[in-house]
């Protein structure tokens, strides 16, 4: 008789429940929240367009206040092209004469539809079924003229000149979607072409966004790029987006540096996702890890003081390592009692890492205790970065060495600039505690002056 664990289906559902506790708390923390997602325009050719209009919409129905920016190359370069006009390029901005405007309002009005269209549907044979989700766009947008640069008249391209928060506010209270074109209109009543890009970053900057979302096609960023990876401070971006040889092209750049601006201007994190990978949007918003790039205004992986509420996360990180004979059993009364002494890395509410500074303030020397990381996030650079931070808090508080007594991996601590040393070197008090039965190396740092 086939158990009920072998039933295909039963498998199937518990994946479906551990999936959705894992994501509640992103689902709490994003409801009323504001993401401004920018499409470019090879989306709509993308065979995944329909299913990332459905995942947006699912945005929307979980709370999340949506603007979507989206952009037209592909759909304008097919419009010059069906007019028998040849698209004009200066240092990678487009020209827009006065035909050319005519092919952008044509593209540009054209894929406003297909999304409005798509965003509509609520048929119940659909995953928007009953969703009933409404779309605002206009006049929102204030541009003016890019003008001459290096010697071209760019004719009817623009540049963004304002975005009119107060009426994109009012439309997200009602919980419409509001759709942005890269089209802007200056106060005499031009319309400009402008790089979509833009828009969305100003847009995102303007709204103080919680989130500002850039799609792309192809793999992840990170993953094309040696220099790169999943999660990168605006230091690391600016380094990526300067390189010679990054290999980065005209798009990827454009995209790179609107979010380095959105982070630099009070958008705390941009995300790059990829339009061609089915659900990357939902799991780079929903899942701790995600599966974009990140650019982020701060370090992804906070690093701080643990508070009382840490304390559940220290232990969870502590006590196995305690239970395997690698760290020093301590109780839950000792570790709340010194919690002020620990310093952890969190990662959108879990504690990956942590370590503790015990100072000796009479021998001016500190102990570097309960380094710990979390298993699935082990292999990375964490013990270092808490090691560091370990070095700079020992050194405002006037100590000269650090410490540190270990069974399992002394080699690291000598990477890292750590010398064997003795017992007798240690402070009266910890010398007094020593388990010999344990046996640990004993290893000292001296703290240079920075």
């Amino acid at each position: 008789m086939q158990g009920r664990d072998d039933n295909p289906l039963a498998i199937d559902q518990s994946a479906l429940v551990a999936a959705l506790r894992a994501s509640a708390p992103y689902v709490h923390a994003h409801r009323g929240r504001t993401f401004v997602i920018h499409l470019p325009g090879e989306a709509a050719a993308s065979p995944r367009f329909v299913d990332l209009i459905y995942d947006i919409a699912l945005l929307a129905s979980l709370g999340v206040r949506l603007v979507i920016v989206f952009g037209a190359r592909p759909q304008i370069d097919a419009a010059l092209a069906t007019a028998g006009l040849t698209p004009c390029f200066s240092h990678g901005v487009r020209v827009t004469d006065a035909a050319a405007l005519a092919c952008v309002r044509q593209a540009v009005g054209s894929l406003q539809m297909a999304f409005e269209a798509h965003l509509s549907t609520s048929l119940a044979s659909t995953p928007m079924g009953g969703a009933r989700i409404a779309t605002v766009s206009g006049n929102l947008v204030t541009a003016r003229p890019l003008g001459v640069v290096h010697g071209v008249d760019h004719g009817h391209t623009g540049e963004v000149r304002r975005i009119d928060t107060a009426s994109i506010d009012a439309h997200l209270a009602r919980g419409h979607i509001v759709l942005l074109p890269c089209i802007g209109y200056s106060p005499s009543g031009e319309i400009f072409n402008l790089v979509a890009e833009d828009v969305a970053g100003a847009t995102a900057t303007a709204l103080a966004a919680d989130k500002f979302v850039l799609m792309h096609p192809g793999t992840a960023m990170h993953a094309r790029f040696a220099e790169s990876s999943p999660g990168l401070t605006l230091e690391a971006a600016r380094a990526l987006l300067d390189a010679d040889n990054a290999g980065l092209s005209g798009p990827d750049r454009a995209r790179l540096d609107a979010a380095i601006r959105a982070c630099s201007t009070g958008v705390e994190r941009s995300h790059l996702v990829s339009f061609e990978t089915d659900g990357a949007l939902l799991r780079e918003l929903y899942s701790r890890d995600g599966l974009g790039t990140m650019v982020a205004a701060d370090t992804y992986d906070a690093v701080r003081t643990a508070t009382p509420e840490d304390l559940g996360g220290v232990l969870a990180l502590i006590e196995p390592l305690a239970e395997a004979g690698l760290l020093v059993a301590r109780s839950r009364e000792a570790i709340e009692l010194d919690i002020e002494h620990y310093v952890v890395m969190a990662r959108d509410g879990l504690i990956t890492a942590c370590s503790a500074l015990v100072p000796y303030i009479d021998e001016g020397v500190g102990e570097l205790a309960c380094v710990a990381v979390h298993p699935a996030y082990r292999g990375g650079d964490r013990g270092a970065i808490l090691l560091a931070e370990v070095e700079k808090r020992a050194r405002a508080a006037d100590l000269t060495h650090l410490f540190v007594l270990t069974t399992r991996a002394p080699h690291w601590f000598v990477e890292h600039g750590f010398a064997a040393s003795t017992i007798d070197t240690l402070p009266l008090a910890k010398r007094a505690l020593y388990n010999y039965q344990r046996n640990s190396s004993v290893l000292i740092k001296p703290l240079s002056a920075v």
